[in-house]
């Protein structure tokens, strides 16, 4: 993943004039993204959603998210960017991926898909669902149905003999 961009030039958005979330002319704005996904468009979860999704389908930590906030001159505290990570997962706008322990990332791809975790360098890359077949899951407990499988496959260097 490169790193996050620090462009100091980057200042929060007015209501009035909120980037899309992507290049299509037809595309949300980040407040109408916001509303239909239920949440009050607030002035940090759209400063923090046009951070998250203005670069596309990426994964990101709260502290990433946090950083690039700072270096954007987004006034945020980091208690404040995980609250809203949760608020826009809960809304179906993120993927929340434990990776290990507490360690978590956001995924903007919020499409049917798995990853390779890359355990030496904390790269997350995405591997499209096709790419992995599930021959059998186990049935589920009592009054439970299965809302989805995601599948985490776990990368290390080669030992090389």
């Amino acid at each position: 993943m490169p790193p996050l961009s620090s462009d100091a030039s980057v200042t929060m958005p007015r209501l009035d004039d909120v980037p899309t979330v992507t290049d299509a002319p037809e595309a949300p704005s980040v407040v109408g993204l916001l509303r239909r996904a239920g949440l009050r468009p607030t002035r940090q979860r759209i400063a923090l959603a046009t951070l998250l999704f203005a670069e596309g389908d990426r994964h990101v930590s709260a502290e990433q998210v946090y950083e690039q906030a700072i270096g954007a001159r987004v006034s945020v505290s980091l208690a404040t960017v995980y609250n809203t990570l949760h608020q826009f997962t809960e809304a179906g706008l993120l993927r929340e991926l434990a990776v290990s322990g507490a360690k978590s990332f956001f995924d903007t791809r919020t499409s049917p898909h798995h990853h390779f975790w890359s355990e030496a360098d904390g790269v997350m890359t995405d591997v499209a669902a096709e790419e992995v077949e599930v021959a059998r899951l186990p049935e589920p407990p009592p009054g439970m149905e299965i809302a989805g499988v995601e599948v985490m496959i776990r990368l290390r260097p080669r030992v090389v003999a």
